[in-house]
């Protein structure tokens, strides 16, 4: 009952003890933006579009064994317990403290160690628009990336309904539009009668599966993770029960359209290559556009792109951000961590995910080879994710059991069978995804292989143990 009327209230506490209403409500539209900019991006269409045809398969597969399963438990655990610090609150529920904590823990860890991986993906990508030398210059790589970074936390200062607006049209010029133009003018090659490099058969759309390929076919299940950003804003709805399935469907049938209609555009018009996977966005852009004889597009493509790459990241930073002040309010950890300013922004927590992760990306910049350094981080934020979501499917689960009262607008069709099937689904893929994760990718040379998996479990089992002793101090929370 007591973490009940913690988030029950819908009104934050100045710094001077004034009790300032909260006025800021999202909208069916915002919630389903914050997720679709949250979760859809440009990096993954050229390298599925290396699968031609066969990406369609591929697509409706992993949205079959783990999108649509997540946007469905997400739905239901939303609208059961439509509480600011979504994840935590769920998984707290069903599994207690120390369970719950150490769920928001994986989700916040995993998201830091992601933003050294997008702040240099960003850096490479305004470099193109610059000069591409410049990409391998680590001293504009450090400036560029915390100058990004430290610019997206303060943005984040003037409270969710800002940092949403400016995320939103972030996402609509930066990711939207461009992957927009991509499907019209690939639209307009094939009507034209110019030849393509993909055929449009039974046959090519189911490919022949090779386990060297299994690495980045989990990276494509993870790029189908997120649906749970939304629901760090819960509160800030109007009527979360209702607003938030709405939100959750409408992002899942838009994502998974344009991943769909993009990577088949560059299937089409880019002949079948290996992309780098750190510039293969960009080697993707000037080949698609000198096609069309528009080069002239590929410098303002790439701003607009490290746009809404900085829109997807800027929804990061503050969703788990959420998640950890939930914690704090409850005692998990130190009080002054609660802080939040006029417009409810979390600023101390901010401000620490921020410096920790600076530090993330000087030590990121050191590594000899950016490319397979990148993958390495990439690959440890993907399997601290699949554990965070073992912990979500098994808490929908449980909690249809030990909670059966609570109204929930929304239940995940076919009573506690339906709700076996759907979030055991989820549970198996992300298992399958699990082990499959510790396997480096074919195309990129990872050097020692004793060193890359012992950086993967040495990274796992570091990140699992400080929430135990995290839970093993005790912080002063009287004043809640």
């Amino acid at each position: 009952m007591k973490l009940m009327a913690i988030y029950a209230t819908t009104s934050i506490k100045s710094k001077k003890g004034l009790m300032i209403k909260n006025p800021k409500k999202l909208g069916v539209f915002t919630l389903a933006m914050i997720s679709i900019a949250g979760i859809f991006n440009l990096r993954t269409l050229p390298l599925m579009a290396d699968y031609g045809f066969a990406s369609v398969f591929y697509y409706l597969l992993a949205s079959l064994l783990f999108f649509i399963p997540s946007a469905l438990t997400c739905a239901e655990l939303a609208t059961g317990w439509p509480k600011t610090g979504g994840l935590y609150v769920w998984i707290r529920e069903a599994f207690g403290p120390k369970i719950g904590f150490l769920g928001i823990w994986l989700e916040w860890t995993n998201t830091v160690i992601s933003f050294p991986a997008t702040l240099s993906l960003i850096a490479a990508i305004l470099a193109y628009a610059i000069d591409p030398k410049l990409a391998s210059a680590k001293w504009y790589m450090v400036s560029m990336m915390l100058t990004l970074f430290w610019g997206t936390t303060f943005i984040n200062f003037l409270g969710i309904k800002f940092s949403s607006w400016a995320s939103n049209i972030g996402f609509i010029l930066g990711t939207l539009f461009p992957c927009l133009l991509i499907i019209g003018l690939s639209i307009a090659w094939f009507a034209s009668g110019k030849p393509i490099y993909i055929h449009f058969s039974w046959h090519e759309l189911f490919p022949n599966f090779h386990l060297a390929h299994a690495a980045f076919l989990v990276g494509l299940i993870l790029g189908f993770s997120g649906m749970q950003v939304a629901a760090f804003h819960a509160q800030e709805t109007q009527n979360p029960q209702k607003d938030y399935p709405k939100a959750m469907m409408t992002a899942l049938c838009v994502i998974l359209g344009l991943s769909i209609l993009g990577s088949l555009a560059i299937a089409m018009i880019v002949p079948y290559q290996t992309l780098d996977i750190l510039t293969g966005l960009m080697q993707m852009i000037t080949i698609f556009f000198g096609k069309f004889h528009l080069a002239w597009l590929v410098k303002i493509i790439a701003i607009l792109s490290a746009i809404g790459a900085l829109a997807s990241l800027n929804i990061w930073l503050i969703g788990p951000c959420k998640g950890l002040l939930a914690t704090a309010r409850y005692g998990d950890l130190p009080k002054r961590l609660q802080h939040t300013n006029q417009n409810g922004a979390p600023t101390t927590l901010l401000i620490s995910q921020a410096a920790i992760g600076t530090f993330f990306a000087l030590i990121y910049l050191l590594m000899p080879t950016v490319t397979s350094s990148y993958w390495a981080l990439v690959d440890l934020s993907a399997l601290l994710t699949l554990l965070a979501y073992l912990l979500l499917f098994s808490s929908v689960i449980r909690l249809r059991y030990t909670h059966k009262e609570t109204e929930r607008s929304y239940k995940i069709p076919g009573g506690n069978v339906g709700v076996w099937v759907v979030a055991g689904l989820g549970m198996i893929t992300c298992v399958i995804a699990f082990f499959l994760g510790f396997m480096p990718p074919s195309q990129l040379k990872t050097g020692n292989i004793f060193l890359y998996e012992g950086f993967l479990v040495g990274g796992i089992i570091i990140v699992s143990v400080i929430p135990l002793i995290i839970q093993n101090l005790k912080f002063d929370h009287s004043g809640l």
